[in-house]
């Protein structure tokens, strides 16, 4: 019956022609309308992976698609008669239909006359749209064009017209100080900010105000936050051991290129080769630290080349997430299901980091090829400590010596009172005691501590010793960064990712879907390094201005900013985002210009105000008729917390500090190895972005932030109760609010004028009467339940180590706290405006 269907579909292809021709229809696009359905539908056994591919047909690639199966041909250009893949998709028998109706998957009417519609109209191919170069379009052409400040606008505009909708009104200026202060510096802007931005009448006061902004040094501390979750940095291991280890040379290093402006392909370049570059310095080395960011494994059983192979990967894909935008991780056991990147392609990736003299062995966070940073003071720490380790070694061997009589230089096991010992003690005391390990010691001291309580006592004190030392040692700054072997080292691909099941071996290379590396490039990480930020590369400029989009209006103008492939959203505007990418590159990869471009937008400056027509219409903000309005991140939420209260120390880098956190966080995820030790003082009140980062427990004080376990480019955004148990509860937030009323109180003289100003440094406005009214009956309220309680006033401001000004009225001080953690608890307060 099939030649019947095929009279009809010529009959039929002659009528839609016709009807095509008389309303206009314009042919399929093949990036747009066609790919996404045979992506969706069709992929899964006709796509790039050749394990899962039935009957060798092959949908992604023009040669297969026209050539013939089984006296089959799926596409003849302009004859839907002749073309398989149009009578599968038409048919209605189960037998012939596809995609088959057992895995459930079913085109629409309208996908089904997209396909039709294209192969009648020549079937004309081409390439996914990311994997095309961006070419700079024109600009578009607007009613209301005296709204757009800069090109971005013009493209924006198009859309809603073309939508029948009109953008916001700008937001006013205090609104559009307190966001533009939080997103560059991740701190409120102060009072006289303000006031002098409120005075300033100039034309071009807000892009003065940006300015300023981008020049602050604060400006680096806020914007590599997100870079740090990508790079998955933090200060510790990962894995049950999580020992902890001294990157943050490298975290600062970071601060300090995107404070300099660093361009992004010489910020690139450096931290994936610089090494590499000719005569590298210490910071080109330094900053490759960035490779090196990936867990480490050091637990018992493991094996070191299974180790090694793991951490080549993490630094694969690290880098294919970010410069790439391509789920490469998906060709570590086979070909891609969607995309065309092979598994040979994903190991010939894999070949650029894996020449490296790390070998996957032990568990320190100071693996060679290290950056030694010490200095002369820290060095005499760590001779003390081992001193220390060997005054108490020799204390050890003294017993042992009683207990364990033997002939002089032989181990302890070697003692006949050494047969009842349990097998898992004698590899520890084969060992002289100062080369004892701290597992080893725990269980040993465990043993003795019935049988021999002297002997016990000992051991205990040499476990703490070496502890200590250890602890010493690594928190020396030594940087692990890269360094290539003399003689490279083979790659081959693996079978399902198997580190012990090599096959073809492969050389370092691109992947076979882009432009190969130029003939007289290098094949090693500073020829992949030059090759991500060539212009002819039509991935990494889009992927890094839609992550900067992403940052600044919660999604970005692709949604999936991980995923550029054909299993990824479309751009929400592609002409935009193009636009975006071709003035990045020609700018010389401006990072402040970029950000100061969209910033400085009318797109940007929209009031936030939303209708619930709007939000019916668009709930995502993707059309971008009003500004931004989402969550502030936890750790901006933090540190305009601290900001506020006056507690906030801002010096610039340094080692990681521990801020209050509930007890028994560390020790019970650590079955009581590694136990919290706070800092105090200045310690407490550094930026969040300081804050000690153990990756198998990341801080309390912070929510929806990444685990830093692997790398993540996008941020989550959730909004439950459980926030509250930070903003309310969390030590920091009690005691900013404490500090936050000792300030107002001090500065200003009357209650109004006290709440006044409270609002003004949280929020950068003064409250209406109704808010002001509403906090003045709430401090009455707790001026009399903590009158008739004095001491649950003590109490509430004795949390923090902060002292207070004992000269204020401690009832009155207790209840002004109590209103400024209202106003820290604003759901305005926690929000970008």
């Amino acid at each position: 019956m099939i030649w019947q269907r095929r009279v009809f579909l010529a009959w039929a292809a002659g009528v839609a022609f016709l009807c095509g021709a008389l309303h206009g229809a314009t042919s399929p696009d093949y990036s747009h309308d066609i790919e996404p359905i045979l992506s969706d539908n069709c992929y899964q056994c006709h796509g790039p992976d050749s394990a899962k591919r039935k009957a060798g047909l092959r949908l992604d690639q023009q040669e297969n698609v026209l050539a013939a199966h089984d006296g089959h041909i799926a596409i003849v250009p302009g004859d839907i008669s002749k073309s398989e893949l149009v009578t599968r998709v038409l048919s209605t028998d189960p037998d012939e239909q596809m995609p088959p109706p057992k895995p459930e998957r079913k085109l629409t009417e309208q996908q089904k006359e997209l396909l039709k519609r294209w192969v009648e109209q020549g079937a004309v191919w081409g390439k996914h749209w990311s994997l095309l170069p961006p070419k700079r379009p024109a600009l578009p052409e607007v009613k209301n064009a005296s709204w757009c400040r800069n090109p971005i606008d013009r493209f924006v505009l198009a859309k809603l017209e073309a939508e029948g909708l009109k953008p916001s009104p700008e937001a006013d200026k205090t609104t559009l100080i307190r966001r533009v202060t939080l997103e560059l510096t991740g701190l409120p802007p102060t009072p006289k900010e303000v006031d002098d931005f409120l005075l300033d009448n100039s034309t071009d006061s807000y892009e003065r105000v940006v300015d300023r902004l981008l020049a602050s040094p604060r400006y680096g501390e806020r914007m590599v936050w997100e870079w740090l979750d990508a790079a998955r940095y933090a200060d510790t291991n990962g894995y049950q051991g999580d020992q902890t280890r001294t990157m943050w040379p490298w975290r600062d290093w970071a601060i300090k290129a995107l404070n300099d402006n660093m361009p992004f392909d010489r910020f690139t370049v450096e931290q994936l080769a610089g090494d590499l570059l000719p005569g590298a310095t210490q910071d080109d080395k330094l900053a490759t630290g960035f490779c090196r960011n990936h867990m480490i494994n050091g637990e018992g059983g493991r094996i070191p080349d299974e180790n090694r192979v793991d951490y080549v990967m993490d630094q694969a894909e690290t880098t294919a997430t970010i410069w790439l935008g391509l789920t490469v991780g998906c060709a570590r056991c086979h070909d891609h299901k969607y995309d065309p990147i092979t598994q040979k392609d994903y190991y010939s990736l894999f070949a650029f980091f894996n020449n490296t003299p790390v070998d996957g062995s032990g568990g320190s966070g100071q693996t060679k090829p290290v950056i030694d940073f010490t200095t002369p003071q820290q060095k005499a720490a760590l001779e003390a400590a081992q001193a220390r380790v060997l005054e108490v070694a020799r204390e050890v061997n003294v017993w042992e010596n009683e207990l364990f009589p033997r002939e002089e230089g032989k181990p302890v096991p070697d003692s006949p009172n050494a047969s009842d010992l349990p097998g898992d003690l004698i590899p520890l005391l084969k060992l002289p005691p100062e080369r004892r390990y701290n597992d080893g010691l725990v269980e040993a001291v465990n043993f003795f501590k019935t049988r021999e309580p002297a002997y016990h006592d000992a051991l205990q004190t040499l476990l703490e010793a070496i502890r200590k030392r250890d602890q010493v040692n690594a928190s020396l700054p030594r940087v692990m960064v890269m360094e290539e072997m003399p003689q490279p080292r083979k790659a081959f691909v693996l079978t399902k990712g198997a580190y012990d099941k090599p096959t073809t071996e492969v050389t370092a290379n691109t992947l076979s879907c882009l432009e190969p590396l130029p003939a007289d490039a290098p094949h090693n990480r500073l020829g992949l390094a030059r090759w991500l930020v060539s212009p002819d590369n039509p991935l990494t400029a889009r992927v890094t201005v839609n992550r900067y989009w992403q940052q600044f209006f919660g999604t970005g103008i692709v949604k999936t900013v991980s995923d550029f492939g054909v299993q990824g959203e479309k751009p929400s505007h592609p002409e935009l985002l193009d636009w975006l990418a071709c003035e990045f590159v020609s700018n010389g990869w401006n990072v402040k210009a970029i950000h100061r471009l969209i910033l400085t937008s009318a797109t940007y400056r929209q009031s936030s105000k939303v209708t619930p027509e709007l939000v019916e219409r668009d709930p995502e903000n993707r059309l971008l008729a009003r500004g931004p309005r989402f969550r502030l991140p936890s750790f901006v939420i933090r540190d305009q917390a601290l900001a506020a209260s006056g507690l906030l120390v801002e010096k610039l880098g340094g080692p990681p500090v521990k801020t209050y956190q509930p007890p028994g966080v560390w020790e019970e995820a650590t079955f009581g190895q590694i136990k919290f030790e706070q800092d105090h003082r200045d310690s407490l009140y550094r930026r969040s972005l300081y804050t000690f980062w153990r990756r198998i427990v990341a801080p309390t004080e912070f929510f929806d932030v990444a685990s830093r376990q692997v790398c993540t480019v996008k941020q989550s955004h959730t909004n439950t109760p459980l926030h509250a148990l930070v903003t309310l509860d969390d030590m920091t937030f009690v005691e900013t609010a404490r500090a936050l009323a000792q300030r107002v109180m001090k500065a200003a003289p009357t209650p109004e004028a006290r709440i006044d100003l409270a609002y003004r440094l949280v929020l950068a406005r003064k409250p209406t009467s109704d808010e002001r009214g509403v906090l003045l009956r709430g401090l009455d309220r707790l001026k009399s339940q903590y009158g008739s309680n004095p001491q649950d006033a003590l109490k509430l401001l004795s949390v923090g180590e902060s002292k207070r000004d004992e000269s204020l009225d401690a009832v009155e001080q207790a209840s002004y706290a109590g209103v400024c953690a209202v106003i820290l608890n604003l759901d305005e307060t926690l929000t970008k405006e």
